[in-house]
């Protein structure tokens, strides 16, 4: 086990080796998620383990943070904790991929070092909910929505109708 975690790892060869990786990531470090979260400060658990189930590479573990997410209704933060295990099969073809056990899912290596900041950022958005939203019900403020049904009902009402010169030749019978 290490004490600081590589950027770059082997998974075959730490599978070879029966590696194991346990530390923290900073969240800022991991470019997509940061983009999607309301606050990038903290750090995510990690927990890998590599090893070989006959010939299978494997790597299994254990990924725990809590993301402060933009709530979908009210546009505030949300914490949202991620506990996931992590199962994955090293594979290096789609053949390969085809053919894992239905509990792993594959890990496609195509090169001999890859990030290790990638993996935990795909598991992470793989568990990441479509519309993240608070427990309770939320809405936005009363004053906030007043004051955006003032603004639409005065934009609509200082604009002109297009039809309104249809309109009145209805009304004079010109038509």
């Amino acid at each position: 086990m290490l004490d600081r975690l590589p950027e770059y790892i082997e998974p075959l060869h730490l599978a070879d080796k029966r590696g194991a990786l346990k530390g923290k990531i900073p969240l800022r470090s991991l470019d997509r998620l940061a983009k999607i979260l309301a606050n990038d400060s903290g750090t995510i658990s990690i927990d890998l383990f590599f090893g070989r189930e006959g010939r299978l590479a494997k790597v299994e573990g254990h990924i725990e943070t809590v993301l402060e997410l933009e709530c979908q209704n009210c546009l505030e933060a949300v914490k949202w904790p991620i506990d996931c295990n992590i199962k994955l099969g090293i594979v290096t073809t789609i053949d390969q991929a085809n053919r894992l056990p239905e509990e792993f899912e594959p890990l496609m290596v195509q090169e001999e070092k890859i990030l290790l900041k990638n993996i935990i950022e795909d598991e992470i958005l793989l568990n990441l909910p479509a519309f993240p939203k608070h427990q309770h019900t939320c809405y936005v403020s009363k004053t906030e929505n007043n004051n955006l049904n003032t603004f639409v009902s005065d934009e609509l009402s200082s604009t002109k109708n297009p039809f309104s010169i249809l309109a009145k030749l209805k009304n004079t019978g010109d038509l």
